[in-house]
């Protein structure tokens, strides 16, 4: 084992975290690879033994974790709602260092910080499950309504999902289109698939457009669900669709390792980003910083779905796009994906006298204001399509957490806050399970001092987004 998966931090038993790669030709501990074994050698049945026996045990280790940083319980805010009416949790669910209080932690140094190890648990990166074999992983409420829609089985033998259903987006979720905001919601309450997507679109979108949607809608293989011996469901899949994760064209928060970055301890878990407000961004991907989202679109079938492995993209059956039409149509559909309506703000994206409450119209002057939101989050969509660098790694010693190398993770897209009350977990890892917990950790990180009461209005400001 390496000396850095027995630094401090919660670090995992030896035997948890073997990869496929220890059951093959591994490389010598001292010579990193940035290539998965193509060849397995051993028995699917035997790998798939193996797995579900360690399985229990990963599960406990990871729902360690999530007890030790958060409180978890089902505690929403009274009258506040997402666009369908799921409710939205609330409180900082961030647990802070044993003797320590918020004020006193954010009059500290970021250095007195790091020297007496306070930073919060909870606001340092998030691992996969299990960050060492890493993979996309589903909510359990999406495999149900997936298979019951389209018997096609979203299931890990592996590994479960491990957040709580209270924390994620309401699904299915609506959709809103930028062509047609007369019609509100198009979904009518059905998650959209490839049974369905023409007797929901056909009359409203054009035929290019439904071409596209028909491809978001289509299963591709995929690094763990694909017809090949090295998946990670039970029989030969089909594969996974885009709107998969992007359910209905937002999230159910599905996660993943970012696919371009090495090695394994080193890559981002990733919580599914909304495809919500696409039409207005110039950045995608959280640091890959592609430029449109066609190239969005090609890239994740050409690499992020095979963890940017080329190779294993080849063995299993890569789905490659055409760029001047699938592609092209795909995007076209994407770029009509709109915001949800938010009543309380006027065209330029500012609070209009009269409808917004005395709390709201406070955060909002902080926003603008002490708290200095708006420097990134300019309205009217709270984006300035730029990336920026926290260096969090101010705060911690480097350190490995359930496999994950804790350290630091350099710039990150500002995501556009519109609608951002209907995209719970928060950041671009799923650290920060609520915006009482998002306040908390910018106010820390970026040292702006703010009072409780501050701190309170400027999350009631974000939820009128």
């Amino acid at each position: 084992m390496s000396k850095a998966t027995m630094k401090a931090g919660l670090a995992i038993p030896f035997a948890l975290t073997l990869t496929l790669a220890d059951h093959v030709h591994a490389e010598p501990e001292d010579r990193p690879t940035s290539y998965h074994p193509v060849v397995i050698t051993e028995d699917f049945a035997a790998i798939k033994e193996r797995m579900e026996r360690e399985k229990p045990n990963l599960a406990q280790t990871q729902r360690r974790l999530l007890d030790a940083r958060y409180d978890l319980a089902d505690r929403p805010v009274p009258g506040v709602t997402m666009s369908k009416g799921k409710p939205v949790q609330g409180g900082v669910r961030v647990k802070l260092p044993s003797g320590t209080n918020w004020d006193d932690l954010s009059r500290m140094s970021p250095e007195d910080i790091r020297g007496k190890r306070l930073f919060p648990a909870g606001f340092m990166p998030l691992p996969h499950p299990h960050h060492a074999e890493g993979g996309m992983l589903f909510p359990q409420f999406a495999i149900d309504e997936i298979n019951n829609l389209e018997q096609r089985d979203l299931t890990r033998f592996d590994l479960d999902y491990d957040l709580p259903d209270h924390f994620l987006p309401e699904f299915p979720a609506p959709i809103f289109l930028t062509t047609r905001p007369d019609l509100g919601d198009v979904s009518q309450g059905k998650l959209v698939n490839i049974r369905n997507y023409f007797e929901l679109f056909n009359g409203i979108l054009n035929p290019k457009q439904l071409e596209g949607l028909r491809l978001l809608v289509t299963p591709f293989t995929q690094q763990q669900f694909n017809p090949t011996d090295d998946r990670r469901s039970e029989h030969p899949h089909e594969g996974v669709t885009c709107l998969d994760c992007h359910a209905n064209g937002h999230t159910n928060a599905a996660t993943h390792l970012v696919g371009d970055i090495r090695p394994q301890e080193a890559r981002h878990r990733l919580d599914t980003p909304t495809l919500r407000g696409v039409n207005i961004q110039q950045l995608f991907g959280s640091q890959r910083a592609l430029k449109t989202v066609e190239d969005f679109t090609e890239f994740e079938q050409r690499a992020a779905y095979f963890d940017g492995d080329i190779v294993m993209a080849a063995k299993k059956g890569v789905n490659v796009l055409e760029r001047g039409s699938q592609v092209h149509f795909m995007g076209e559909f994407q770029a009509l994906l709109d915001f949800p309506p938010a009543p309380k703000l006027n065209v330029e994206g500012r609070l209009v006298q009269g409808q917004a409450s005395e709390q709201e119209l406070r955060g909002e002057a902080l926003f603008h204001g002490k708290a200095a939101c708006a420097g990134c989050h300019a309205p009217p969509y709270y984006t300035d399509n730029l990336m920026h660098n926290l260096k969090t790694e101010r705060f911690f010693e480097p350190q490995n957490i359930n496999g994950r190398l804790a350290k630091a993770d350099g710039p990150i897209k500002t995501f556009p806050l519109r609608g951002i009350k209907d995209s719970p977990p928060y950041l671009h890892d799923g650290r920060l399970l609520t915006l009482d917990d998002t306040v908390e950790f910018f106010n820390l990180v970026l040292q702006r001092g703010l009072t409780a009461e501050e701190k309170a209005d400027l999350v009631a400001f974000l939820r009128t987004l």
